[in-house]
């Protein structure tokens, strides 16, 4: 297969069809490694001829990059086969990047209208900007879930490009359509930390449970049910957990809150087996 694709002067990998010829269109052994997989992929990949009509350099570039994208996709089977054998459970979707969709537009109009005053206030008041992004996964209260997706709750038993375009796209159902609690958490992916990244995601964290607490004074609501936000790594190490355990910033503005914590969980994540262990917690 010829795993590769020019993109003007750029050669590029393509990245869901590669992963479905790799994985010969079903799931890796459960107790698999994820790593260990990847690790198989890149040999097959630079072994393949197409792999001549690229650099090495670039070639390892874009299978680096590729990781993230299939670890997610992984994930996101996993999570989405959990919620359909045990319906109790909430669903984890695979987000965009904020480039081409804000998480905030999942909330009714009038939630995220109040978002983006917040956004215009700022700037207006201080000359600064709220920026956000967008988590990996939302995390859709089950019975919202079930209320929207009743004909695409089906189980994933084939990978296939049009599977893995199904379940990045699944979020657009509940665009506009959440309430203040239909969106009970978030949750940051990444295959391996570096210390920058291990800053992300309590930053990440922290910024979007500051905007459902400013969503909860502006609608007056009272004793919410909360938000959760989680890190999913295939590689953690303790400096890694030690560094997530930050404090959400707001919490600690006010002698009248009680400070809340960044990252309410790590899961060490790099088999399906220890995928759906993790999301058995986090949908919950």
């Amino acid at each position: 297969m010829n795993f590769f694709e020019s993109v003007g002067e750029k050669v590029q990998l393509k990245k869901d069809l590669a992963f479905c010829a790799l994985l010969k269109n079903a799931f890796p052994e459960k107790t698999g490694k994820f790593t260990d997989l990847f690790l198989k992929f890149d040999e097959t990949v630079k072994a393949s001829p197409s792999e001549s009509t690229a650099e090495a350099k670039t070639v390892q570039g874009a299978l680096n990059n590729a990781h993230g994208d299939w670890y997610e996709w992984l994930l996101a089977m996993t999570a989405w086969n959990l919620r359909i054998e045990n319906p109790r459970l909430n669903l984890a979707l695979l987000l965009p990047s904020v480039s081409s969709f804000d998480v905030s537009e999942l909330y009714s109009r009038d939630l995220s209208d109040l978002i983006n005053d917040l956004k215009e206030k700022v700037q207006e008041a201080a000359s600064v900007k709220l920026i956000t992004s967008n988590p990996d996964f939302v995390i859709i209260d089950g019975k919202k879930a079930g209320a929207l997706l009743k004909k695409e709750l089906t189980p994933i038993k084939r990978i296939t490009p049009e599977v893995i375009a199904k379940i990045g796209a699944a979020y657009k159902e509940f665009e506009g359509k959440c309430d203040y609690e239909d969106i009970v958490g978030y949750a940051s992916v990444k295959v391996s930390l570096r210390p920058d990244r291990r800053l992300q995601i309590p930053h990440e964290g922290s910024l979007m449970k500051a905007l459902y607490t400013h969503l909860q004074t502006r609608k007056w609501i009272i004793n919410p049910k909360g938000l959760k936000y989680y890190a999913i790594s295939a590689e953690l190490s303790d400096p890694d957990k030690n560094a997530l355990r930050t404090v959400a910033t707001h919490s600690i503005t006010s002698v009248h809150t009680v400070p809340q914590a960044a990252v309410d969980d790590v899961f060490s994540v790099n088999s399906l087996k220890e995928a759906e262990a993790a999301f058995e917690k986090i949908l919950s």
